[in-house]
């Protein structure tokens, strides 16, 4: 039995990666720089942090494991910035790491997803890799469309699924 085109996990993995880039790009749009940078609490993270650590871990389990770059990551850093970098620059930042990305993903083979690999002490595989990064890129797209809804209550709707409304 053939795959239907698109339904490998790297298709589908830069697939799900430029849409939530897309939703991401979206809600940052919504938001001032001000509320790019709130955190809802101490101790929690702003959109633009999250941009940065996107770009982070991308580039760790993604451009680095998997595609061969070197790419030096301070990732307690990505969270302790406040206000360092505009959001629009982030998000180019985020925006050309998905793209690099993508071409990574585009060329990977079997010899490489079933590569065993060691990341952050994580033991894993080229597949397992490439769910990581999908999995983490969806869980923080979550959270900044969260951020974005608090922030722009009565001001705008986000609705990236409006053929399911009411159903």
């Amino acid at each position: 039995m053939t795959k239907p085109p698109g339904s490998t996990l790297q298709s589908l993995s830069s697939l799900y990666l430029a849409e939530y880039l897309e939703k991401i790009r979206h809600c940052v749009g919504l938001l001032t720089e001000e509320q790019a940078w709130w955190r809802p609490a101490p101790g929690t993270n702003s959109t633009a942090n999250l941009l940065l650590h996107l770009t982070g871990n991308l580039s760790l389990w993604v451009l680095n494991s998997l595609g061969g770059e070197a790419n030096p990551r301070h990732r307690s850093a990505e969270f302790a910035a406040d206000r360092t970098v505009g959001k629009e620059a982030a998000l180019a930042g985020l925006a050309d790491v998905v793209a690099r990305c993508q071409r990574v993903i585009a060329r990977l083979g079997d010899a490489e997803l079933d590569r065993a690999l060691d990341i952050q002490g994580y033991e894993t595989d080229g597949r397992g890799a490439l769910f990581h990064a999908v999995e983490h890129m969806s869980y923080h797209t979550g959270q900044i469309v969260w951020i974005t809804k608090q922030a722009t209550a009565g001001r705008t709707t986000i609705e990236f699924y409006p053929q399911h409304q009411g159903e």
